[in-house]
């Protein structure tokens, strides 16, 4: 008897700049019905609280299960817990680096680690600028293992006209990163102004 991946992910926030890109993926990923785990990390509550008007509560409701950051017993750190995969979003420098070489004191890197074991999808949505030798070492060590390292860029050629436009925007690229794919967002259709006047 077979079973198919269940439509599962790990959700990880740490402490880089960007809370509401994964607060607005948890949401996204509740309305389309997919099974969320979510890892909110000490410094990912602190800035969470910081940046924006959710309080932990409310975001830890958005998942249908949560972890504490250093629950190593967790089911999210063990391979036969299947999954579609994980995305860190977003994922700080600290993060990126400890995944990177495979030190799973807590609970991010430890899932991400058997992520990256079991050949599912990882992705990273990393939140610095600009890069120095060890970020980029450290990402493309990353994507040579199967990880897609993914950056919340804003893109501007739908116009935005507010910053949950942006945010909308990457998010909406980030699920099609797991075969997600959803109309909410404007997609690029190949049609551009005329340009007259150039």
């Amino acid at each position: 008897m077979t079973q198919a991946t269940p439509s599962r992910l790990i959700v990880g926030i740490t402490g880089a700049s960007g809370t509401i890109y994964g607060i607005r993926l948890l949401e996204r990923l509740r309305a389309l019905g997919v099974e969320t785990h979510l890892i909110l990390s000490r410094w990912g509550a602190r800035t969470l609280i910081h940046e924006t008007s959710y309080t932990v509560e409310q975001v830890r409701q958005l998942a249908t299960r949560t972890y504490a950051p250093a629950d190593q017993g967790a089911a999210v750190s063990s391979g036969s817990f299947l999954t579609m995969g994980m995305i860190v979003l977003p994922c700080s420098m600290r993060t990126l680096g400890a995944i990177a070489h495979g030190v799973g004191e807590t609970l991010i890197p430890r899932a991400a680690d058997v992520v990256l074991k079991e050949r599912r999808r990882l992705v990273l949505g990393v939140r610095e600028a600009p890069f120095h030798e060890i970020h980029l070492e450290n990402m493309l060590k990353l994507t040579r293992m199967g990880a897609i390292v993914s950056p919340p860029v804003p893109a501007f050629y739908n116009r935005p006209r507010s910053i949950d436009d942006l945010v909308d925007h990457t998010v909406t690229r980030m699920l099609d990163l797991f075969g997600l794919h959803t109309t909410d967002t404007a997609r690029w259709d190949g049609e551009m102004d005329s340009g007259e006047g150039l």
